[in-house]
């Protein structure tokens, strides 16, 4: 397989991965609804600072943090890991695997395609966002807004590679979906996606800077209300991607190994 190759595939995959969200709209629309935990945790947050700000967050600000963790969940996510053990255990990945481009494409770009989807649930919560709190509820500068797409999209690269890799452990395991339930409770803590990271106690934010979570939901968040100035959020982002590199890494060889022991039997 040939960067040629993935190129000229590209355009077709992104038009069946398009044709593909908008036929299953009416599953990402419940898929959209069963992630407003945000919108839970934003109540409760702006009712904690009602009688003072808890660290730098008022209520104004609690407001823009989870409706902008909201957004970016909408965007920096993945199912890669539950579509791969699903194949597998299926045989339906043999077919994908005479095709003459890898399958880790494929469900990348089946990702990538949705995205114009995800955007008309994210844009208007961001509108939103910036009618109830101002405009310090978004970038206020250029190169933020720069720093915010390169976020998001290291965002979804760390949700899509990571899940790769735990769905290529299926190979191994014969199932996968605990690994992935484990992976999804770390996130839960660990990402900021439940409060702001930045509450927490030095020795646990230290230990959480160093894990990948944070970047998959945090950081664009705190790009996106602009909570650091360009030095810190340049240090964020350096971090992220070598994240991603971490994981495309871990990725690529659990994949190549793993496939190595697929075997489908049909007839």
């Amino acid at each position: 397989m040939s960067a040629r190759t993935v190129l000229r595939a590209f355009p077709t995959l992104l038009r069946v991965g398009f044709a593909e969200a908008v036929a299953y709209r009416a599953e990402m629309l419940i898929w959209v609804l069963s992630t407003t935990m945000p919108l839970v945790n934003m109540v409760l947050w702006m009712a904690v600072s009602r009688e003072a700000p808890v660290g730098r967050f008022g209520e104004a600000d609690f407001i823009s943090y989870f409706l902008a963790t909201f957004a970016v969940r909408q965007l920096a996510t993945s199912w890669a890991a539950w579509l791969i053990n699903w194949e597998v255990k299926q045989g339906t990945l043999a077919m994908r695997l005479l095709r003459p481009i890898s399958p880790l494409w494929t469900y990348a770009v089946e990702s990538i395609a949705a995205f114009p989807m995800r955007l008309l649930v994210a844009v208007p919560v961001v509108l939103l966002s910036v009618a109830l709190v101002g405009e310090k509820a978004v970038p206020q500068h250029a190169w933020q807004w720069g720093f915010f797409v390169l976020s998001v999209i290291g965002g979804w690269a760390v949700a899509f590679l990571a899940n790769v890799a735990i769905g290529a452990l299926c190979f191994f395991l014969e199932s996968s979906q605990k690994v992935l339930e484990v992976w999804l409770v770390l996130f839960f803590v660990c990402s900021g996606y439940m409060y702001p990271v930045e509450l927490l106690p030095p020795t646990l934010r230290a230990i959480i800077d160093w894990l990948p979570f944070r970047y998959q939901i945090g950081v664009p968040v705190e790009m996106l209300t602009g909570a650091y100035g360009w030095q810190e959020s340049l240090r964020l982002l350096a971090a992220q991607w070598a994240w991603v590199a971490v994981l495309g890494g871990l990725a690529a060889v659990t994949w190549k190994q793993g496939v190595r022991r697929f075997a489908a039997f049909g007839g």
